[in-house]
Protein backbone atom coordinates (compact mmCIF):
# COMPACT_ATOMS: atom_id res chain seq x y z
CA UNK A 1 0.00 0.00 0.00
CA UNK A 2 2.86 2.36 0.77
CA UNK A 3 6.65 2.25 0.72
CA UNK A 4 9.24 4.87 1.63
CA UNK A 5 13.01 4.49 1.46
CA UNK A 6 15.18 7.05 3.22
CA UNK A 7 18.10 8.42 1.21
CA UNK A 8 21.36 6.64 1.94
CA UNK A 9 19.90 3.31 3.03
CA UNK A 10 20.89 0.13 1.23
CA UNK A 11 18.77 -0.66 -1.83
CA UNK A 12 17.73 -4.13 -0.71
CA UNK A 13 16.08 -2.68 2.38
CA UNK A 14 12.94 -1.85 0.43
CA UNK A 15 12.28 -5.45 -0.58
CA UNK A 16 13.26 -6.75 2.85
CA UNK A 17 10.80 -4.42 4.60
CA UNK A 18 8.00 -5.51 2.25
CA UNK A 19 8.84 -9.12 3.02
CA UNK A 20 8.73 -8.47 6.75
CA UNK A 21 5.33 -6.78 6.48
CA UNK A 22 3.95 -9.62 4.33
CA UNK A 23 5.25 -12.28 6.73
CA UNK A 24 3.80 -10.53 9.79
CA UNK A 25 0.40 -10.18 8.11
CA UNK A 26 0.20 -13.73 6.70
CA UNK A 27 1.32 -15.45 9.90
CA UNK A 28 -0.37 -12.99 12.28
CA UNK A 29 2.78 -12.67 14.36
CA UNK A 30 5.73 -10.29 14.67
CA UNK A 31 8.63 -11.49 12.55
CA UNK A 32 10.90 -11.50 15.60
CA UNK A 33 9.03 -14.63 16.70
CA UNK A 34 10.21 -16.53 13.62
CA UNK A 35 13.77 -15.24 13.86
CA UNK A 36 13.93 -16.54 17.44
CA UNK A 37 12.42 -19.90 16.47
CA UNK A 38 14.96 -20.40 13.68
CA UNK A 39 17.84 -19.29 15.93
CA UNK A 40 16.81 -22.03 18.37
CA UNK A 41 17.23 -24.68 15.70
CA UNK A 42 14.08 -24.93 13.61
CA UNK A 43 15.93 -24.02 10.43
CA UNK A 44 13.46 -25.85 8.18
CA UNK A 45 11.21 -22.78 8.36
CA UNK A 46 13.51 -20.88 6.01
CA UNK A 47 12.28 -23.13 3.18
CA UNK A 48 8.83 -21.45 3.23
CA UNK A 49 7.92 -19.31 0.22
CA UNK A 50 7.43 -15.53 0.61
CA UNK A 51 8.82 -15.76 4.12
CA UNK A 52 11.13 -13.14 5.70
CA UNK A 53 11.91 -14.25 9.26
CA UNK A 54 13.84 -11.11 10.23
CA UNK A 55 13.03 -8.84 13.14
CA UNK A 56 11.22 -5.64 12.11
CA UNK A 57 7.78 -6.77 10.92
CA UNK A 58 4.57 -6.51 12.96
CA UNK A 59 0.96 -7.23 12.04
CA UNK A 60 -1.65 -4.45 11.91
CA UNK A 61 -4.62 -5.21 14.14
CA UNK A 62 -8.10 -3.66 14.11
CA UNK A 63 -10.73 -4.99 16.53
CA UNK A 64 -8.67 -8.13 17.03
CA UNK A 65 -8.35 -8.88 13.31
CA UNK A 66 -5.22 -8.66 11.17
CA UNK A 67 -5.71 -6.09 8.39
CA UNK A 68 -2.12 -5.75 7.17
CA UNK A 69 1.46 -5.43 8.31
CA UNK A 70 4.28 -2.93 8.81
CA UNK A 71 7.86 -3.79 7.92
CA UNK A 72 11.02 -1.76 8.57
CA UNK A 73 14.56 -2.45 7.40
CA UNK A 74 17.76 -0.44 7.38
CA UNK A 75 17.81 1.10 10.85
CA UNK A 76 21.00 1.00 12.93
CA UNK A 77 19.99 -2.30 14.57
CA UNK A 78 17.37 -5.01 14.18
CA UNK A 79 15.87 -3.86 17.47
CA UNK A 80 15.39 -0.38 16.01
CA UNK A 81 13.70 -1.90 12.96
CA UNK A 82 11.18 -3.51 15.29
CA UNK A 83 10.70 -0.37 17.40
CA UNK A 84 9.91 1.70 14.31
CA UNK A 85 7.53 -0.95 12.97
CA UNK A 86 5.72 -1.09 16.31
CA UNK A 87 5.41 2.71 16.37
CA UNK A 88 3.90 2.66 12.89
CA UNK A 89 1.43 -0.06 13.85
CA UNK A 90 0.45 1.81 17.03
CA UNK A 91 -0.37 4.90 14.98
CA UNK A 92 -3.20 2.98 13.29
CA UNK A 93 -5.07 2.70 16.58
CA UNK A 94 -4.09 6.07 17.99
CA UNK A 95 -6.95 8.23 19.25
CA UNK A 96 -7.88 10.87 16.65
CA UNK A 97 -6.94 14.42 17.52
CA UNK A 98 -9.67 16.85 18.49
CA UNK A 99 -9.94 19.79 16.07
CA UNK A 100 -10.94 23.23 17.35
CA UNK A 101 -11.75 26.39 15.41
CA UNK A 102 -12.08 29.62 17.38
CA UNK A 103 -14.63 32.34 16.71
CA UNK A 104 -12.33 34.39 14.48
CA UNK A 105 -11.46 31.39 12.29
CA UNK A 106 -15.11 30.53 11.82
CA UNK A 107 -16.08 34.15 11.11
CA UNK A 108 -13.32 34.46 8.51
CA UNK A 109 -14.36 31.19 6.89
CA UNK A 110 -17.95 32.36 6.50
CA UNK A 111 -16.81 35.75 5.19
CA UNK A 112 -15.52 34.10 2.02
CA UNK A 113 -17.04 30.62 2.18
CA UNK A 114 -14.40 27.94 2.68
CA UNK A 115 -13.65 24.44 3.93
CA UNK A 116 -13.12 24.34 7.69
CA UNK A 117 -12.05 20.71 7.96
CA UNK A 118 -11.11 18.19 5.31
CA UNK A 119 -10.89 14.49 6.00
CA UNK A 120 -12.20 13.76 2.53
CA UNK A 121 -12.00 9.98 2.81
CA UNK A 122 -14.65 10.20 5.54
CA UNK A 123 -16.14 13.68 5.94
CA UNK A 124 -15.64 17.39 5.33
CA UNK A 125 -17.02 20.50 7.05
CA UNK A 126 -17.73 23.58 4.92
CA UNK A 127 -18.44 27.08 6.19
CA UNK A 128 -20.56 27.90 3.16
CA UNK A 129 -21.64 31.31 1.90
CA UNK A 130 -23.98 31.98 -1.02
CA UNK A 131 -24.80 35.35 -2.46
CA UNK A 132 -26.63 34.13 -5.56
CA UNK A 133 -28.24 30.92 -6.87
CA UNK A 134 -25.91 28.07 -7.72
CA UNK A 135 -25.68 25.20 -10.15
CA UNK A 136 -27.47 21.89 -9.82
CA UNK A 137 -25.25 19.42 -7.97
CA UNK A 138 -25.00 15.66 -7.66
CA UNK A 139 -22.48 14.02 -5.32
CA UNK A 140 -22.34 10.30 -6.03
CA UNK A 141 -20.55 9.37 -2.80
CA UNK A 142 -21.18 12.23 -0.35
CA UNK A 143 -24.31 12.98 1.63
CA UNK A 144 -24.77 16.66 2.53
CA UNK A 145 -25.90 17.57 6.03
CA UNK A 146 -26.96 21.22 5.87
CA UNK A 147 -27.47 23.50 8.88
CA UNK A 148 -28.61 27.06 8.15
CA UNK A 149 -26.85 29.72 10.18
CA UNK A 150 -28.38 32.84 8.65
CA UNK A 151 -30.47 33.98 5.68
CA UNK A 152 -33.05 32.16 3.57
CA UNK A 153 -32.88 30.02 0.43
CA UNK A 154 -34.99 27.78 -1.76
CA UNK A 155 -33.30 24.41 -2.21
CA UNK A 156 -34.75 22.10 -4.88
CA UNK A 157 -34.09 18.38 -4.42
CA UNK A 158 -34.76 15.43 -6.69
CA UNK A 159 -36.03 15.86 -10.22
CA UNK A 160 -33.64 15.87 -13.15
CA UNK A 161 -30.50 17.98 -13.49
CA UNK A 162 -30.25 19.70 -16.87
CA UNK A 163 -26.97 19.59 -18.87
CA UNK A 164 -25.26 17.57 -16.16
CA UNK A 165 -21.46 17.33 -16.53
CA UNK A 166 -18.75 15.51 -14.60
CA UNK A 167 -16.63 18.27 -13.00
CA UNK A 168 -14.50 16.20 -10.58
CA UNK A 169 -14.30 12.59 -9.35
CA UNK A 170 -17.79 11.61 -8.12
CA UNK A 171 -19.02 15.19 -8.67
CA UNK A 172 -21.48 16.48 -11.30
CA UNK A 173 -22.87 19.94 -12.05
CA UNK A 174 -25.79 21.07 -14.18
CA UNK A 175 -27.56 24.27 -15.18
CA UNK A 176 -30.71 23.72 -13.12
CA UNK A 177 -33.20 21.10 -11.98
CA UNK A 178 -36.45 20.33 -13.75
CA UNK A 179 -39.14 18.97 -11.50
CA UNK A 180 -37.98 18.18 -8.01
CA UNK A 181 -39.28 19.43 -4.68
CA UNK A 182 -38.59 22.99 -3.43
CA UNK A 183 -37.74 23.57 0.23
CA UNK A 184 -37.56 27.01 1.84
CA UNK A 185 -34.66 26.95 4.30
CA UNK A 186 -34.20 29.53 7.05
CA UNK A 187 -32.06 30.05 10.14
CA UNK A 188 -31.91 26.96 12.33
CA UNK A 189 -33.19 24.53 9.68
CA UNK A 190 -31.42 21.26 8.96
CA UNK A 191 -31.64 19.19 5.78
CA UNK A 192 -29.91 15.95 4.82
CA UNK A 193 -29.40 15.31 1.10
CA UNK A 194 -28.36 11.68 0.48
CA UNK A 195 -25.60 10.81 -1.96
CA UNK A 196 -26.80 10.72 -5.56
CA UNK A 197 -29.77 13.07 -5.06
CA UNK A 198 -29.74 16.16 -7.33
CA UNK A 199 -30.04 19.45 -5.44
CA UNK A 200 -30.01 23.10 -6.45
CA UNK A 201 -30.02 26.39 -4.59
CA UNK A 202 -32.57 28.09 -6.82
CA UNK A 203 -32.99 31.29 -4.79
CA UNK A 204 -30.93 32.76 -1.94
CA UNK A 205 -30.77 35.91 0.14
CA UNK A 206 -27.48 37.78 0.25
CA UNK A 207 -25.72 36.41 2.21
CA UNK A 208 -27.00 32.90 2.93
CA UNK A 209 -24.70 31.24 5.49
CA UNK A 210 -24.80 27.54 6.28
CA UNK A 211 -22.67 24.66 7.47
CA UNK A 212 -22.33 21.62 5.25
CA UNK A 213 -20.97 18.34 6.58
CA UNK A 214 -20.11 16.00 3.69
CA UNK A 215 -20.22 12.44 4.95
CA UNK A 216 -19.37 9.17 3.21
Amino acid sequence: MALERVDGTFAAGANISIGKARTAALFKKPTRFFEDVIAKGRTAMVALNDFTPLQGGVPLMVDGEVVGGVGVSGAATAAQDEELAMAGAAALNASPAVTYFDHDQVTNAFAKGSVLFDKSDKYMVHASRREEPGMAEVHTKDADVIYVLDGQATLVTGGEAVSLKNTAPDEFRGERIEGGEPHVLAKGDVMIVPAGVPHWFKEVTNPFLYYVVKAR
